[in-house]
């Protein structure tokens, strides 16, 4: 008999835990999967599974065969599902998602040139500072600031991003220039989606414990705030880049920044095989890559 149908009767029988639920898994008779596994035990010259009357478990060789079997048809899918896909145009529902201020800068104009690009594809963007579970949500790509820990997800590295201090020209020509981490005491100093009394603003020698003069619920907020010179803030620099680039604000203390972020675009792995998963992530990649606000 064919190898691969061995095989992968096998494991029908070890996902299933019966011989009939193996063959209505596989829409095969029972008598076809008992001489499938007849075979197999024959070929190879060892049982694989004990048969009683009301059930079955599988040997230690049976065991250790079944784990050695799923990454071989794991890989042998992938290939099919790779040839099949090839030439085929992205189409369906895409789901993206990424921390709010960063998916509104950096990832929403990516997400609407895709549609330009691929117009059979519907897109849901969720932009929400959450830890989203891909698997639980069915969620299909997700950018993630910060160390990743591990999971099952594929993660692509395309860069970092410093956590920079600002404030406005004029706040700093009125209070002066901090020049190092322990000034910012004598300094106001505004504090973004935090509800505590003090802060802790880390660098690159120590922490450094202060009472914002103000507190906002959102990042946007305390970029306006530091704007208007009320004080110094902190932020990823994508949140605060324009600002920066026009002027409005100025970053300080930048020999002293703790080590920047990684940024990471995951991915359910099986799913990056689908064209509409694979362009988009391939897009992404290439334009988050080139953005200034990414290092």
């Amino acid at each position: 008999m064919d190898q691969f149908h061995l095989m992968q009767v096998f494991v029908a029988i070890g996902d299933q835990g019966s011989f009939a639920g193996a063959a209505r898994h596989l829409d095969i008779s029972p008598a076809a999967v008992t001489r499938a596994i007849t075979a197999l035990e024959l070929q190879l010259g060892v049982q694989l599974i004990e048969r009683t009357t009301r059930n079955i478990r599988l040997t230690e060789a049976g065991q250790q065969y079944l784990e050695n079997c799923r990454p071989i048809l794991e890989q042998v899918r992938q290939v099919n599902d790779d040839a099949a896909n090839l030439g085929t145009s992205p189409s369906g529902s895409l789901s993206v998602t990424a921390p709010t201020l960063f998916g509104k800068a950096l990832v929403l104009p990516c997400i609407l040139a895709y549609m330009k690009q691929y117009p059979q594809v519907d897109v849901s963007a969720f932009f929400q500072d959450r830890l989203v579970n891909l698997m639980d949500e069915g969620i299909d790509v997700a950018v993630r600031i910060g160390h990743l820990p591990d999971s099952g997800l594929k993660a692509i590295r395309i860069g970092s991003v410093r956590k920079v201090l600002c404030a406005s020209p004029a706040y700093l020509q009125q209070h002066g220039t901090p020049r190092h981490p322990g000034e910012l005491k004598q300094h106001a100093v505004i504090a973004a989606s935090s509800a505590a009394p003090r802060v802790d603003w880390r660098f690159d020698s120590a922490d450094v414990r202060l009472k914002p003069r103000f507190v906002a619920t959102s990042n946007d907020v305390a970029a306006a705030a530091a704007e208007s010179g009320i004080g110094i803030a902190r932020f990823h620099l994508y949140q605060v880049i324009e600002q920066i680039a026009a002027g409005r604000l100025a970053i300080v203390l930048s020999d002293h920044e703790e080590d920047a972020w990684p940024i990471h675009i995951v991915h359910r792995e099986r799913h990056h095989r689908s064209p509409k998963v694979k362009a988009f992530v391939d897009m992404l990649v290439e334009h988050l890559r080139n953005h200034p606000g990414v290092t």
